[in-house]
């Protein structure tokens, strides 16, 4: 599945919750999905700086040359945006993480549900996540 597919089974999934407290119930039960992340990868490299809340995103390269990004929040609704994230940007390359519209964010209306500080927040992960695509991306070019 494309990025642009995911993005649109999101949109999807959250069209048929027209409340806001059902799409905070979703987004928090989405951070439930998250895998355990190892309590060694809570590091200050790690930590995603301009979030309210403790956020980390580690990130290693696949084989084929994807990249597997591990996540974590200590809050519940974040954990749950974080999950988001990954389910659109998880195991991708480089270049498409790097050229992803990420849409999906204003078309559920997320960004004006949020406080500003996550908010500003949403903006650092993406950030964060597109930083390492970059550093992988150099990398390879550099091989």
């Amino acid at each position: 599945m494309t990025i642009n597919e995911t993005q649109d089974e999101i949109i999807e999934e959250f069209e048929g919750l027209t409340d806001w407290m059902d799409r905070y119930a979703y987004i928090i039960d989405m951070g439930n999905t998250l895998p355990d992340f190892p309590e060694n990868l809570k590091t200050p490299a790690n930590l995603i700086e301009g979030c309210q809340s403790r956020v980390w995103i580690d990130a290693k390269k696949n084989e084929d040359g994807t990249i597997h990004f591990d996540a974590d929040s200590d809050a519940l609704i974040v954990k749950g945006i974080v999950s988001l994230l990954m389910k659109v940007l998880n195991d991708r390359t480089p270049d498409e993480i790097l050229s992803a519209d990420l849409y999906f964010i204003d078309k559920i209306g997320l960004k004006e549900h949020l406080s500003p500080t996550r908010s500003n927040g949403l903006v650092a992960m993406v950030k964060q996540i597109n930083n390492y695509a970059k550093a992988f991306k150099m990398l390879e070019e550099n091989k």
